[in-house]
């Protein structure tokens, strides 16, 4: 008897393949999957395994995630790649034997593992970043001298890929080790650019523990030895470290120091356009997202601030999803406190349709559902099945 997991898959198989206007032959072919088991996937006969799943969704253009049942969760399965991401860590001075690729393909498959990050993939980061990890550690250990400070950048960025599910996923002490395989990397290079953007990542330890001050200090400390803000690179350096210390002043409740943050920031962000700048996303847009964060952060007085941006602006579609959902996260925040729970709930649902393995996995999302669960009668069912999606109530 087929399992029901495997019944809803295949709906949502079937689903997402007529939203993208193919045939079953059409998914197969493009897929390199069998039509006969793409009739059994959507009939709900037969499990998939990830790499059918891979395949699928790599066809279609979609997060696999959006092809897993709600009783075969996406978290489950990145929880599930945690130790093999600790094995690999544990081994990258003596990394196992196997081919390396030549250094411009992994280029490329470090800038899919950055897009991955970027739109809150986690399911696909957890496949595929652990072997990617060991490969470029052996590419590091082998490169000659003229490669080896590229190497390291990209094994800079692989280790950010890692981080982004281990700390959204609460494995703080292996995000901490990664933060520091970072850093350690880093070195190689010798790129005062890719030091400023592991320095907007190590603040995540910070957050973790709640030690704003030590790291608003570390983040000053970064500025100081980033180059001037002489080009787009070296602009969007400075901007983003600017926005990440306003944040986390606003979380030590130093309003004065987030509020001279927030304008570096600001003034930094109109001489260069959105983009991602050594896979950190900087631009006007991103700035103003940090706006609506820090009034969160800072609470009482400053949540109307908030309301107030998102009235007027609102973060267009070209920007990466996991911001994008961010935004909405914080808003939010800010509507529940404000009293406007209806809102609330409605941000929260956008920031879902958005980014849904992003919005899942935080702990304020968590915490707001279930706040609204209690205080909401109306639209129960709802909201009860929100709860529980993001692991609000067991």
């Amino acid at each position: 008897m087929p399992a029901p997991s495997d019944q809803e898959t295949g709906r949502r198989i079937a689903y997402q393949r007529s939203l993208a206007r193919l045939t079953q032959q059409q998914l197969a072919t493009a897929a390199c999957v069998s039509l006969g088991t793409i009739r059994k996937l959507e009939r709900g006969e037969r499990g998939a395994s990830e790499t059918v799943l891979e395949a699928i969704a790599a066809t279609l253009g979609i997060d696999p995630a959006k092809l897993l049942s709600q009783r075969d969760r996406a978290n489950d399965r990145v929880h599930q790649a945690m130790p093999q991401l600790s094995a690999v860590i544990a081994t990258h001075d003596m990394p196992p034997d196997g081919p390396v690729r030549p250094v411009s393909e992994l280029q490329q498959a470090v800038a899919e593992a950055t897009q991955w990050r970027l739109s809150a993939q986690y399911v696909r980061i957890s496949r595929n970043v652990p072997l990617l990890l060991d490969e470029l550690s052996r590419a590091l250990h082998s490169a000659r001298a003229s490669e080896q400070a590229q190497v390291a950048q990209l094994l800079v960025s692989a280790y950010r890929a890692a981080d982004s599910i281990a700390y959204k996923y609460g494995a703080r002490d292996l995000s901490a080790r990664l933060i520091e395989l970072m850093r350690w990397a880093a070195r190689h290079a010798d790129d005062r650019l890719l030091d400023a953007s592991v320095a907007y990542v190590r603040t995540e330890t910070y957050f973790a523990a709640k030690a704003h001050a030590t790291g608003l200090r570390t983040l000053v400390d970064a500025l100081d030895a980033t180059p001037p803000p002489t080009s787009r690179a070296t602009v969007a350096a400075r901007g983003a470290l600017h926005m990440r210390a306003a944040v986390i002043a606003g979380r030590a409740g130093d309003a004065t120091a987030a509020g001279m943050h927030l304008g570096e920031a600001r003034k930094l962000g109109d001489y260069v356009p959105e983009g991602v700048y050594h896979g950190t996303v900087f631009g006007p847009s991103s700035v103003r997202i940090h706006e609506v964060s820090v009034a969160v952060s800072l609470g009482n007085g400053h949540i109307s601030r908030a309301l107030a941006l998102a009235q007027e602006w609102a973060p267009p579609q070209d920007l990466p999803t996991e911001r994008r959902s961010g935004f909405y996260i914080e808003l939010a925040r800010a509507q529940l406190w404000s009293g406007h729970p209806d809102d609330a709930f409605e941000s929260l649902k956008t920031a879902r349709r958005i980014a849904p393995q992003h919005t899942r996995e935080h702990k304020w999302v968590r915490e707001d559902a279930a706040t609204l669960r209690r205080l909401k009668r109306t639209d129960a069912e709802s909201l009860t099945a929100f709860a529980e999606w993001c692991h609000a109530i067991g």
